[in-house]
């Protein structure tokens, strides 16, 4: 069974949370605070873990921190705290996902459902700092002449489209931010600004929804940035 540890030093909020993935068929465990919970996750790395940032004796940015030296598992973070700033530098430290509270436990399980599904073994994600294991099924990237085929269709990219497309899918599902795109896709920034990325990708998802309509390959995450979306395995 899917084991789901959630740390979060609100009870009703944790037990709502528990009712409802238990309800779902997951197996969960509960810590009130980020000390214990450290100690269990780097012990026993569980399939997925939903970590509050406003926890007594660690804070859950440096549960994140401290965790992504031991486990590459899916967190999924929890936070009343909208500010980019912590957003950024929690997806920077690897974390998977954000939910804002108040948030509805139907849209948590369906959130918790997606990553694991993106993050199960066969998908691309692998543990931080380790090269991708290759690209996106249907996906096919000429690093070489910075070619492109989705489904055996040429896809005619710009050389930046072509830099943010490399980089996104093989990460699926992981957020980046506008900054790090920037950093991570082009060689010369020079040209180059955050916002220069929505255009790029708005091109790319023309180009990508030309060939396959039916699924959006480029997921937005308000206030953060991008993700690859792989389509779910038949």
């Amino acid at each position: 069974m899917t084991r789901i540890v959630i740390v979060e030093d609100e009870l009703d909020i944790a037990s709502v949370v528990q009712d409802y993935l238990r309800h779902s068929g997951y197996e969960t465990e509960h810590f009130a605070d980020g000390q214990s919970a450290l100690e269990s996750i780097v012990a026993s790395p569980p399939d997925l873990t939903l970590l509050d940032i406003m926890l007594p004796r660690l804070d859950g940015i440096e549960v994140l921190r401290r965790a992504r030296e031991h486990t590459a598992h899916p967190i999924i973070m929890l936070t009343a705290r909208i500010e980019e700033v912590d957003r950024l530098l929690g997806l920077e430290l690897g974390a998977d996902d954000y939910v804002c509270k108040p948030f509805s436990p139907r849209e948590l399980v369906a959130r918790v459902r997606a990553v694991l599904r993106r993050t199960a073994p066969g998908n691309a994600g692998g543990v931080p700092g380790q090269a991708p294991q290759g690209d996106a099924p249907g996906l096919v990237l000429d690093d070489v002449h910075w070619r492109a085929s989705l489904e055996g269709t040429p896809l005619n990219l710009t050389r930046r489209e072509f830099g943010l497309l490399q980089v996104l899918s093989r990460h699926p599902g992981r957020i980046f931010s506008r900054a790090r795109l920037l950093e991570l896709a082009y060689d010369d920034t020079v040209d180059v600004t955050e916002r220069a990325i929505d255009s790029h990708v708005k091109n790319l998802r023309r180009k990508l929804g030309a060939v396959s309509p039916s699924h959006d390959w480029i997921r937005s995450v308000y206030g953060v940035g991008f993700a690859w979306e792989a389509p779910p395995q038949a």
